[in-house]
């Protein structure tokens, strides 16, 4: 396996967004080793998120250990019996991810012996999100990572726990957003529509697929622009010489200048399901309001995931149509933002006026992170 199918196979896997997201309720399901700090880690560890092009992961403790690495000290992934997750909600999560069908929260409450509503509670304070939620992320993520590895599609989806091709396929095109054969194919056969126009931030590129706009990008260079988008879509078919597609790129202009009038447009949003959870929150925060990184992580029902609410926020795909430049520092200062600091600044200074009127903020260059 070449270093870059490694890199793919590690960032794709549906249990590297577990690490990410430090789901305590994945310890003891796995294990990852890390070859820059030779050392091996449960999926919760607190240390700061590694490269997926470093990070290896094992289905046993056994396995972990036998990479010659040594245990992490501060996560102490040899250590029996520190998980302080309520075992039913475990228990709930095991279900969860054996079963064929998202379960009915009932059936889920019996499995365990609790009410529906004390392991709804339980559940959510132990990972975040809702046993639905979780049900539809994992099913998403199985699907995802069987596709990448599956000779044919039926393969995938019986790899994957579905009973029938039509089960299958309906999950299937929520989770990839595109047909199974596209995604597995890299998205080769799919049609994205782009257009440039120019706002006072700068050079604005807007691409859109068949679901809607997939990718609002700002820089000084149209080139550097291009070059991005092409990076994020390799083997997509990229159409720019439609006239009537540059009236989307005006409304996000529109969007830019006077950020109250909102954003008439369907949105393409991927990401791993932790990443739609923070840009979720980030279009539920007020024109005018900004949050800090923590704030952030607990609105999500995640508060120890802070480093991984900043990583989503940094893969934000989709300039002020989902407001990253919303999120400060502790402190209310203004950290770093993918378009440049300045147009952040800019942007927060033009959304803060008493009276919203198309702003004039100073151009100016800004180096992504």
């Amino acid at each position: 396996m070449t270093r870059l199918s490694t890199i793919i196979a590690t960032a794709d896997d549906p249990r590297w967004a577990r690490v990410v997201a430090r789901d305590r309720t994945a310890d003891g399901s796995f294990w990852y080793s890390v070859a820059t700090t030779s050392v091996y880690c449960r999926p919760s560890c607190p240390s700061r998120t590694c490269n997926p092009k470093n990070v290896t992961l094992h289905a046993t403790l056994a396995q972990a250990r036998a990479t010659g690495c040594r245990a992490c000290r501060r996560c102490d992934p040899d250590a029996a019996g520190t998980d302080r997750t309520h075992p039913a909600v475990l228990r709930a999560c095991r279900m969860i991810e054996g079963a064929e069908d998202i379960p009915a929260l009932r059936a889920l409450a019996a499995h365990v012996g609790l009410s529906a509503w004390h392991l709804h509670r339980l559940f959510k304070a132990a990972t975040g999100v809702t046993p639905h939620a979780y049900a539809t992320a994992h099913r998403h993520g199985r699907v995802r990572h069987e596709l990448g590895r599956a000779t044919t599609i039926t393969d995938a989806y019986v790899a994957a726990g579905f009973g029938s091709g039509g089960r299958f396929y309906s999950d299937a095109d929520a989770a990839l957003g595109m047909s199974a054969g596209r995604y597995r194919d890299g998205g080769s056969r799919e049609d994205i529509q782009f257009a440039l126009g120019v706002s006072t931030l700068g050079h604005v590129l807007v691409a859109s697929a068949s679901r809607g706009v997939a990718a609002i990008l700002l820089g000084d260079d149209p080139k550097a622009l291009l070059t991005d988008l092409a990076t994020r879509f390799p083997k997509a078919r990229l159409t720019g010489d439609d006239p009537a597609y540059r009236t989307v790129v005006q409304t996000v202009i529109a969007l830019i200048e006077e950020p109250a009038a909102g954003l008439a447009l369907p949105l393409d949003i991927r990401g791993t399901a932790f990443q739609h959870r923070v840009w979720q929150a980030l279009r539920a925060i007020p024109v005018g309001t900004t949050l800090t990184y923590t704030d952030l992580a607990r609105q999500i029902g995640a508060p120890a995931a802070v480093r991984a609410v900043a990583s989503a926020c940094a893969a934000n795909p989709l300039a002020v149509a989902v407001p990253c430049h919303r999120i400060v520092r502790a402190d209310g200062g203004l950290a770093g933002y993918a378009w440049g600091v300045d147009r952040k600044r800019a942007l927060l200074q033009c959304e803060r006026a008493a009276s919203i009127e198309p702003c004039s903020p100073r151009r100016s260059t800004g180096s992504r992170r």
